[in-house]
């Protein structure tokens, strides 16, 4: 059966309430782990993972680092209307020249109570600095999935980084339902965490500490950092019966020369990815070395991968020469870190090219991030899902989560 047959419905499960964690614990280390490893399940906290790791384990992390990307706009009247930044309007070769601008920006947004903005522009006043500055956000468009809004200020020299700082607040998922708080603002970040760009957190590296990563590095553990920025499209439902009706989300990976020699060398190691953000960049990463192996004179656009093409790519080459060509791409092309789209679907059928392990929270019935764990485990994603279930375990992102060993 092609993976586009999958049906949806065989990938569910009930998930109370209760069992949503709409807080996270402290400290982050103490978080329970489920540990999966040769079929067998046991149990224990994050501040051990290291006892679980195969000696020669390589943790790859995604470093993206989360925007306080929900701007509310009060209005006289008493109603808030809330504007969640999805993406820049336009492309971005470089997250941090985004973050740059000064004066104004446009970008694709999903909005709350949309049917009360009535006003040519919304306005309210920030304080920045020590600075009152007046932020505007004029709707100028609509898109089947967003709206189109641009920013603007005065005065025009603060940054959109420094606007963001000042009046958005932390783009909590839609599942946690509650506001935003003070502590989110640290919670709901990696302690890693490098590369602004991302509408909602990796969650999987929320149960890492600087003294977890210390003791990597004492063990001899591999720990590796790549960047893909997570889109609101992470927590996009699966409506359709079967897979081949849903459309899969695009994300921005920053794939650099470094981060490709380091994989190199650690090639031959148990690649373990923590989250499913780090996986979808790992993957990508081989297939987009296979399309130069097979086309050397590939242009950067067509390294893109798009949802389905990679489950029908006839010639399939090693992970380490897949590897190898793409650095070797970016170095003729004198490019050290490349800024591209994934729209990769992983989902059972899919037979993993870098990735040997997973640590990764709970993730929700029907979603295509469980899809992905039962891609790599198969049928006994039930298994561990019924023992997280039946013990206790928390669930989502501020929830617990698992070590995965197939």
């Amino acid at each position: 059966m092609h993976p586009k047959d999958l049906s949806i419905h065989d990938f569910t499960y009930e998930l109370p309430d209760e069992r949503i964690a709409l807080f996270p614990v402290h400290p982050r280390d103490s978080s329970k782990l489920l540990v999966y490893k040769d079929g067998q399940i046991s149990e224990d906290t994050y501040r051990n993972l290291a006892d679980y790791l195969p000696p020669d384990a390589a943790l790859v992390f995604n470093d993206t680092r989360v925007v306080k990307s929900r701007v509310l706009f009060p209005k006289e009247t008493g109603a808030v209307i809330e504007i969640f930044c999805l993406e820049p309007l336009e492309k971005y070769t470089d997250y941090n020249l985004l973050f740059q601008q000064t004066g104004s920006s446009v970008w694709k947004c999903m909005i709350g109570k949309a049917g009360k903005w009535k006003e040519k522009q919304l306005t309210r006043t920030i304080r920045i600095n020590n600075t009152d500055v007046t932020l505007r956000a004029e709707l100028i468009d609509r898109l089947p999935e967003a709206f189109v809004v641009k920013f603007s200020w005065t005065p025009e020299t603060f940054s959109l980084g420094d606007i963001l700082s000042a009046a958005g607040v932390t783009p909590l998922p839609p599942y946690i339902k509650r506001k935003a708080t003070e502590e989110d603002e640290t919670d709901y970040q990696t302690v890693y965490s490098a590369h602004e760009g991302s509408v909602a957190a990796p969650t999987a590296g929320l149960h890492f500490t600087d003294e977890m990563l210390e003791g990597f590095h004492k063990k001899g553990i591999s720990t590796l950092f790549t960047t893909l920025h997570v889109g609101a499209g992470t927590f996009k439902p699966v409506k359709s019966d079967t897979m081949e009706g849903h459309h899969m989300h695009a994300e921005w990976m920053n794939i650099t020369t470094d981060f490709l020699e380091q994989l190199l060398i650690n090639i031959d190691k148990k690649i373990i990815s923590v989250g499913t953000t780090a996986t979808r960049t790992l993957e990508s990463i081989y297939w987009m070395g296979n399309k130069i192996l097979n086309h050397p004179a590939i242009k950067e656009e067509d390294l893109r991968i798009s949802q389905w093409e990679v489950y029908n790519m006839q010639k399939i080459h090693d992970a380490g020469d897949a590897i190898k060509a793409l650095l070797q791409w970016m170095k003729r092309k004198d490019e050290k870190h490349l800024m591209i789209e994934t729209e990769i679907i992983i989902v059972p059928g899919y037979q993993f090219k870098i990735v040997k392990g997973l640590i990764t929270n709970f993730h929700q019935p029907q979603s295509t991030l469980l899809l992905l764990v039962a891609a790599l485990v198969g049928e006994q994603w039930k298994k561990i899902y019924d023992y997280a279930l039946s013990n206790n375990f928390r669930f989502l992102s501020y929830g617990d989560g698992s070590l995965i060993l197939p």
